[in-house]
């Protein structure tokens, strides 16, 4: 039925955002098609399935690898070139030879048997493929680089550096001056790494209307925003308009508040004083022998 489904969902040539849209698409049409009678037959495409599925071979207990291998070297850009397009991968893999799966809507590159790159796979021809993460290290060091680099560009259009991240970057420039600004905001970016992006956004945000431009700040506040998800807020009392100005809690006072209990007894230097009055005994019994 292949030609059945072109002609009838791909004609014309229908257009779309991203491969993840035609295949909710096509598990739509699919659905639909279900529904179908061919011809004159007495059943439905789905109830004619369901009389062959018993019949049918079970599928393969392990997972049977459908996606193309390929092992390319790391340029000196930090990019792996596959077909005719480039993908960035960790700058720390430069030089290093790597392992690159391709299936139909993605890209995953693996050092030995862990995963340190996933890209959609790009269609076009000659097209790059930068991940603003991969180059943070670098860009920290060089943060000059950071405004017109094509990484950030993309992410941009990818929608992962919203206008939270402009907005605290702006102010953080007027703050700091252009070099150390953009270096505090470069330095906040690796909190993705182990924070969902909604809720480093929201420390962003947070930190924007305190008025602390520092990359610590931000940590803090994401980690607050993650950590309201998943603990119940506590009751609030009134807010009074005008009473209530944005704060941020200080990085020390935090980690002071979520130490543990510390239930060891007080300190005592009483028996370093018994020493102290031994030696000063000694020393005067010294001097006396001296003396006679």
């Amino acid at each position: 039925m292949i030609g059945y489904f072109r002609r009838n969902h791909f004609v014309p040539v229908p257009e779309v955002a991203s491969l993840a849209e035609l295949n909710e698409m096509v598990e739509q049409w699919d659905r639909q098609d279900d529904a179908r009678r061919i011809g004159s037959r007495p059943k439905t495409v789905a109830e004619y399935f369901a009389l062959e599925q018993p019949l049918l071979m079970s599928l393969p207990e392990e997972p049977f690898e459908t996606g193309r291998l390929f092992t390319p070297r790391v340029d000196r850009y930090g990019q792996v070139p596959v077909r005719t397009n480039r993908y960035s991968v960790p700058i720390r893999l430069i030089g290093k030879r790597v392992r690159v799966v391709l299936h139909a809507s993605q890209l995953v590159v693996y050092d030995q048997n862990v995963e340190v790159a996933r890209h959609e796979r790009l269609i076009a021809k000659g097209a790059v493929r930068l991940d603003l993460d991969h180059y943070l290290e670098v860009l920290v060091r060089k943060p000059g680089a950071f405004p017109g680099s094509t990484a950030l560009e993309q992410a941009h259009s990818a929608g992962r550096f919203t206008p939270v991240h402009d907005a605290w970057w702006d102010q953080a420039r007027k703050m700091h001056g252009e070099r150390d600004g953009t270096r505090a905001l470069i330095e906040v970016l690796p909190l993705g790494r182990h924070l969902p992006h909604e809720h480093v956004v929201a420390g962003l945000a947070a930190a924007l209307r305190a008025g602390a431009m520092t990359a610590d700040a931000v940590a803090l506040e994401a980690r607050k925003a993650a950590q309201a998800e998943t603990e119940p807020a506590p009751a609030a009392g009134p807010l009074i308009p005008g009473n209530s100005p944005a704060t941020v809690t200080s990085l020390h006072e935090w980690r002071l508040a979520h130490l543990p209990a510390d239930t060891r007894p007080l300190l005592s230097v009483t028996p370093y004083d018994q020493l102290l009055r031994r030696r000063r005994i000694s020393d005067g019994d010294h001097r006396e022998g001296e003396a006679q």
